[in-house]
């Protein structure tokens, strides 16, 4: 028998321990082992998580299971009703759900208020919509009518990863909501506090069972959620390594998945670009989220004519950037969302002058006094980059940008494309012909054309190559959360006559 948890508030209104969500309630985990969620920048204890394994995965698809026949024929405008209640309600506490994930990411306030909760909220304001778009088609034959139903697939396991909690959380569970699916969502064990309290609040709009949160280790938790025979699908976000062990898990019982990886973009800036607003998408691309964006344009191809002002202007945008308390809204960069984290980005910038690379500016951890507690990295620039370098290559996932130079545009094309991922890239200049060109070329899911993250609702979003596959953030995706079924009705009367004599 699951035992209830419950536990005192904090001046934030954290708890002091969250249970697994599990069937419309929240319970304790199998083990009795909590796993600690920490502010980054200050590495103080926030709240408790509890520690999944097996037992509790499999206690949560139970749930989703028996919820999910009802919940699969409930009507379209239930569906509907209740993911415009999910918005309205995420509207009504913005500044709450934007603290909790900095308290928990390290993110800048400002962020979170003003590009992650607006980001999440559109989701479930875009699916909303989706659910009466959510049908099949006849097709009209001489002695038969050709019936196509649309039908969602069943109970859907969702990892999602610890940069953007809320909006990674937002951009599955909608659509698998609006096409009928049960979920299992098992977040990261690092940065997880503003997810669970979301299901908190949103617990009494949806029937028991149709939503399940099951937090842990990903060692401790994953095998058995995706190799379960009760799970339909599965929809990851993260690295390239885990996604590998997922396609293993479910090739089990042959299910299918959408994976969105990781990314190595190019910010290709030509000649006759508008260099100052390059300069600020460039700058941008290297600190939003403390540079852990999976879209991050961390490749910097400045041409030749352009590289000396361009540099100046970035040198300096970049050491006036403000980092200090995430809470400041006045802060724009943040601290690294954990200490493995910060860890890695450091091991980076050590192995870019081993390569070669020279420091434009950065290149260290923050000196600050007040930021020795935190996981804080200044905004770096790396200059003299090769694309072969492993820093050109590999995935920081840090406020760090390397500038590779060029002059030939087949050639940057060919040093553009040669990465293993496959997920943005950006395009400065004024000639329309060269930025569709440039655009068509590139091996990528998304190409922003003069404005870097420039992310329109219902815009599909995914990779090429090792960056993933389908695609998320628009109604394309609904293709990935329901299957069809095709009905012949025949017209003709009498026998057909194939076998006779």
């Amino acid at each position: 028998m699951a035992t209830q948890l419950k536990s005192a508030e904090n001046e934030y209104g954290i708890k002091s321990e969250y249970g697994h969500y599990i069937g419309g309630e929240w319970i304790a985990g199998d083990s009795g082992k909590t796993i600690d969620l920490l502010n980054p920048s200050t590495g103080k204890v926030l709240t408790k998580i509890q520690a999944g394994n097996a037992k509790d995965i499999e206690r949560a698809i139970a749930a989703a299971k028996a919820a999910f026949p009802k919940w699969s024929q409930s009507l379209p405008g239930e569906r509907q009703e209740i993911l415009i209640e999910v918005a309205r309600r995420l509207k009504a506490r913005h500044s709450h759900y934007a603290t909790l994930e900095t308290l928990n990411n390290g993110k800048p306030m400002r962020e979170s208020m003003y590009f992650d909760m607006p980001q999440a909220i559109g989701q479930f304001e875009l699916f909303a919509g989706a659910a009466y778009g959510l049908h099949g088609q006849t097709l009209d034959y001489p002695d038969a009518i050709g019936i196509v139903h649309r039908e969602p697939l069943g109970v859907c396991a969702q990892i999602i990863p610890w940069n953007v909690p809320m909006l990674m959380m937002a951009c599955k569970i909608a659509p698998a909501l609006a096409s009928g699916n049960t979920v299992v969502l098992k977040p990261a064990e690092t940065v997880c506090l503003s997810v669970i309290e979301f299901f908190v609040e949103m617990a009494d709009l949806l029937p028991p069972g149709v939503i399940n949160v099951v937090t842990g280790y990903g060692a401790d938790v994953g095998e058995a959620l995706v190799t379960s025979p009760d799970v339909a699908k599965v929809a990851f976000t993260g690295s390239v390594a885990t996604a590998r062990r997922i396609i293993q898990y479910a090739s089990a019982n042959i299910i299918p998945q959408t994976l969105e990886l990781g990314g190595k973009s190019a910010h290709i800036v030509c000649g006759d670009a508008d260099i100052d607003a390059a300069v600020e998408s460039a700058t941008m691309s290297t600190v939003l989220n403390k540079g852990e964006v999976c879209l991050a344009g961390s490749r910097l191809f400045l041409h030749q004519s352009i590289q000396d002002e361009f540099l100046a202007k970035f040198k300096t945008a970049l050491e006036g950037v403000r980092q200090g308390d995430p809470l400041d809204m006045a802060t724009q960069l943040g601290a690294q969302a954990s200490k493995m984290q910060f860890d890695k980005v450091e091991s980076y910038l050590r192995l870019a002058t081993e390569e070669g690379a020279e420091v434009l500016t950065g290149g260290s951890r923050a000196d600050a006094a007040n930021l020795a507690g935190g996981n804080f990295i200044k905004p770096t620039v790396f200059t003299n980059v090769k694309n072969t370098m492993r820093i050109a290559q590999e995935e920081i996932f840090g406020p760090v940008t390397s500038v590779i130079s060029w002059n030939d545009e087949a050639d940057m094309m060919q040093q553009a494309n040669a990465t293993t991922y496959g997920l943005a890239g950006g395009v400065w200049t004024k000639d329309l012909a060269r930025a569709h060109r440039i655009a068509r070329q590139l091996e990528t899911g998304t190409v922003w054309i003069n404005r870097y993250y420039n992310l329109k609702a219902n815009m599909p979003l995914g990779g090429y190559k090792q960056s993933g596959f389908g695609r998320e953030f628009s109604h394309e995706v609904l293709n990935h959360y329901t299957q069809t079924k095709s009905v012949v009705v025949n017209l003709q009367e009498g026998r057909v006559g194939m076998f006779d004599q």
